[in-house]
C-alpha cells in the first residue's frame, strides 16, 4: 500500500540524518497517515480512506468531506477522491432535481 494521502497527495519526502561530526546519511520523512471513516451527508453513507492528519484537520475546518470536496480543485485531488467528488455532484444534481 503507497503511503499516500488520498485527498491532498502527500507522500515521502527525503533528507539526511545529519550526526554531529556532519556526516550525512539518507533518510525517510513518512506522512502522519491515518485510516479514517468518514461520513457524507450527500451520499448518507461512511467513506474509508487513509489520509493525513493535516488532511483531517482541513477537512474538519470545511465543514466536512461534501465541503471539502466541492471547494478543492480537481486537479490538487488524487483520482480517488476526484470519483468521490463525482459521486457527491451526481447525487447532489439528483436531490435538486
Amino acid at each position: 500500500m503507497a503511503r499516500r494521502c488520498a485527498l491532498t497527495g502527500k507522500g515521502v519526502q527525503t533528507g539526511n540524518n545529519v550526526s554531529h561530526a556532519h556526516n550525512k546519511t539518507r533518510r525517510r520523512f513518512l506522512p502522519n497517515l491515518q485510516t479514517a471513516s468518514l461520513y457524507s451527508d450527500t451520499l448518507g453513507g461512511t467513506i474509508r480512506m487513509r489520509l493525513s492528519t493535516k488532511a483531517l484537520r482541513s477537512i474538519e475546518h470545511k465543514g466536512g468531506l461534501d465541503a471539502f470536496l466541492a471547494d478543492a480543485r480537481a486537479n490538487e485531488l488524487t483520482i480517488e477522491s476526484r470519483r468521490i467528488k463525482r459521486r457527491i455532484q451526481k447525487a447532489m444534481e439528483a436531490k435538486a432535481a
